[in-house]
Parts: structure tokens; sequence; C-alpha cells
């Protein structure tokens, strides 16, 4: 089989964890792992953890997973990624997102309005920049220099290490994963099942990669997977019931959940129907109750580090380039443990 890369999602700082975060990087580092993410909601930024992790890293890529789209404009994050490819000796990876309404809107006061066309926008103004050409652009969300006004086409200043620096979008939408497939380098997945990745998300990205003239050969598929290594399967199964029933349960409204319809597509329609009404109802608890446990198992990795390496395999042969552990737990050692446990199952699945 082919080899498959792991990389490390640190998700958000700020929370008292941030020691025991460092921590987890610089073993990361050390084992190997070929990225360490981080991510921003309203609370830590990725900029200054991503270059606060790669400060004290030695050849770990630091990836944003994500930067927000509305929290900045295009050109400032062309800045940002520049300095840190730059800071960083060409270790950095660019990753966007659109956020959600309420952050959007609450937080940033950005209109969330057509996502995909904003996205696109935001991409080729930053690949402009990121060329060190002068900038100039028309378009429906922003218009450079702006007209009638003392401002001239500028180009960036910093070189960023690499001529290319890999772009990523977190995509969860057929017409979102199409776009990104188009338009990035690399899509940042979360709650995949390698049983249905064909029909949620690899039909979708070889469609946009078809509409750009490439194959998805070269394209980084990137899921984040939670993991938890133990030999009681179903206690370790029971820790994600939280987390699973806030996605099919409570992401977006009743009308509008893609992680609910992906339930409903993988086969759990009357599950699906259950977890959301529960949820939405404010009776986390019996939302959490009905997540199948099957649905549990095949979008996160548990058990003892044989039964991972299997799901491992299974991950690989679905097309997943880079996998990116969320290890559950605690206390810094059962983390380090599972990053460590990490790399011995990619070992026994033959695809280190």
């Amino acid at each position: 089989m082919s080899g498959m890369r792991l990389g490390i999602n640190l998700g958000y700082w700020g929370a008292g964890m941030d020691a025991d975060n460092l921590a987890v990087a610089r073993e990361a580092d050390r084992l190997g792992y070929s990225v360490c993410w981080a991510a921003e909601a309203y609370g830590s930024d990725a900029a200054t953890v991503l270059s606060w992790v790669a400060a004290q890293t030695e050849r770990i890529d630091v990836g944003s997973g994500i930067f927000q789209i509305p929290a900045r404009t295009p050109t400032m994050t062309a800045m940002t990624a520049a300095t840190l490819d730059s800071l960083s000796g060409g270790r950095f990876r660019l990753g966007l997102g659109v956020s959600g309404p309420q952050v959007s809107e609450g937080w940033y006061g950005v209109r969330f309005d057509k996502p995909l066309a904003r996205t696109r926008e935001y991409v080729e103004i930053i690949r402009k920049a990121m060329s060190r050409e002068r900038l100039t652009h028309e378009g429906e969300n922003w218009t450079l220099p702006l007209p009638g006004g003392p401002g001239k086409p500028i180009k960036l200043t910093v070189h960023p290490v690499r001529e290319h620096i890999p772009l990523y979008i977190a995509a969860i939408g057929p017409k979102n994963l199409e776009q990104t497939g188009e338009i990035a380098d690399g899509a940042l997945l979360v709650f995949f099942a390698p049983e249905h990745a064909e029909e949620t998300t690899l039909g979708a990205l070889r469609a946009g990669r078809a509409k750009a003239g490439k194959e998805l050969e070269g394209f980084d598929v990137v899921p984040t997977v939670p993991m938890a290594v133990g030999d009681d399967v179903d206690g370790l199964a029971d820790l994600f019931r939280p987390y699973t029933a806030l996605y099919v349960g409570g992401m977006g409204s009743a009308k509008q959940n893609f992680y609910n319809k992906l339930a409903q597509r993988m086969g759990y329609e009357k599950a699906a129907a259950e977890i959301q009404e529960k949820y939405l109802s404010g009776d986390k608890a019996g939302a959490a109750a009905a997540v199948p446990r099957d649905l549990i198992d095949s979008t996160t990795l548990i058990g003892s580090v044989e039964r991972i390496a299997d799901r491992m395999q299974a991950y690989a042969a679905a097309g997943v380039t880079t996998l990116s552990l969320a290890p559950a737990g605690f206390t810094l050692d059962e983390r380090i443990a599972s990053l460590r446990a990490g790399v011995e199952a990619l070992e026994r699945a033959g695809l280190a």
C-alpha cells in the first residue's frame, strides 16, 4: 500500500493547556509527524500559536487549521503566510475556512453571504499577492486599489521561502468540496468515514480537480480523526458520543446540517433524525445516547494499536494522504502515549 503521512491537530489554545500543547507538538516533531495544525474560533488566534510552535520545533510543518476568512483581509493573510513561511524556514501550510454565520456576523461583523464566491475571490487575491506581482483586483467583495483615491498597486515585500505555499480549504458540503478540488492544494476534512469516502467526499473533489484539468494525484486529502487507545472499545466509543452528537445534532440548523445529511447518506436516517431532534431541544445527553456505536467507530480511531492499524489501512485505501490525529486524553502522558501509538500503528499497517 502507498504511504500515508501523519499530522496532529492541536485544536484551540488558551484553555490552560498551552504548555501541554507545546510538548505534544515537540514530541510529534521528534516522532516524524509531517504537520501540526492549530485552530481558531473566537479565542486564541492561529497565527500567533503557529509562530510559537514553529520557533520551538525543527522539522514539522505548521498549518492553520484554519484561518477564518472573515477575520482578515486577503492581503493580510498573504502577509501572515509569507511571514510564517519565512520565519519557520519553509514549514508553513495555509488552511482557510469561511467559519459559520454566528461567528462571522456576531464576532467579526462580516455578512455570511455567498461563502463559495467569497472563498474563491479570497484565494485569487492571496495567490496574486504571494506571486509578488503588483496587486490589482476587481471583484464582488474586494476592489484593489480602491478606485478614485490615493491607493496604488503594491507588491508584497517579503519573500516566502517557497515559491508555492500549500493552500488548503476546510470543506464539508458537495459544492464546497468541488470548489476546493478546483482551487486548492488540499482539503481539511472532519467526520470522514473511509467506507463512504467516494460518495461523501472524493467524488466532489475529483470533479473539482477535473475542472482545473488536474487529477486527484498530488492533492492532499486531510481528515482530522479523533483517536483513543485502549482495550475497552465500547468505553472509548462512549468518549466520542458528545462530539458526534454535536456534529450530527447541533451543527447548523434543523434544515441545514451537512453532517446530519452525511449520517443519513451513511444509512443512519432514523438515528440522525433522533439525535438532531434531541440535541436541538436541549437534551444533549439523550442525543449522545442516540448515536449508533457503528457511526462512532467509522469516524474515529479507537481500540488497540492493532485495531487502529487496520483502520489506518482503510483510510489509506480510501485515498487519505495525511491523517491528522486528535488524541483524546486530559493528561499530557495520555496524549503523548497516543502520539506514539499513532506512529506504531502506521508502521504496523505498512504505511510508514
